[in-house]
């Protein structure tokens, strides 16, 4: 994730990537301070409400960039090519990092404690992808219930690829998966062409 624009937008980004590679959890305010090369005291000037906030926000952050990306190629290239496009995303980042990095929406929806606020903006993301995924396969012809189903099982699927595929240390599950996601979906949308 690129790191320029104001102090805030390098922290904001600074812990989205932090949160991808270590967790929330395992993210400090020194962490993020470094890694955004930001001024010691400035975080609390930022997020006064500590580093809950700065999760909630990062997540949020993380949340409608996947969101635009997901809308861009559902209208360009349609569900199955924008499945493809995720699990590609996911792929490059998982091999780059050496399996360190995952998914930051996932992350704030895996993280303890008081993150009360990024699990709840997390669950908003998954449901954002998921409907507008739902809303493209109905368009092209999928009953509602049907194309909601099938977007639902499309982000879970995926996102449960990731975390093998980290945890495995190879990204055959993802490989897998996003294989399967993308036959599901071209095969429910040749059942209504």
């Amino acid at each position: 994730m690129k790191h320029s624009g104001t102090t805030r937008d390098r922290m904001l980004a600074s812990a989205v990537t932090l949160f991808r590679e270590r967790g929330v959890d395992a993210t400090s305010f020194a962490d993020v301070i470094t890694r955004s090369q930001a001024p010691r005291g400035s975080i609390y000037h930022h997020f006064p409400g500590g580093k809950t906030q700065l999760a909630e926000e990062a997540t949020l952050l993380a949340g409608r960039l996947m969101g635009s990306m997901i809308a861009a190629n559902l209208e360009e290239r349609g569900p199955g090519e924008t499945l493809k496009a995720i699990v590609d995303l996911f792929r490059r980042q998982l091999l780059d990092s050496d399996f360190d990095a995952s998914c930051p929406v996932a992350a704030a929806a895996l993280a303890g404690g008081d993150f009360d606020a990024a699990r709840t903006v997390a669950g908003a993301a998954f449901t954002a992808w998921e409907s507008d995924i739902a809303a493209e396969l109905e368009r092209r012809g999928l009953a509602p219930d049907r194309a909601e189903s099938v977007a639902t099982t499309a982000i879970a699927t995926v996102e449960g690829a990731i975390m093998v595929a980290k945890a495995q240390r190879d990204v055959r599950a993802l490989d897998r998966a996003g294989t399967e996601v993308v036959r599901w979906i071209d095969a429910a949308l040749a059942e209504v062409a």
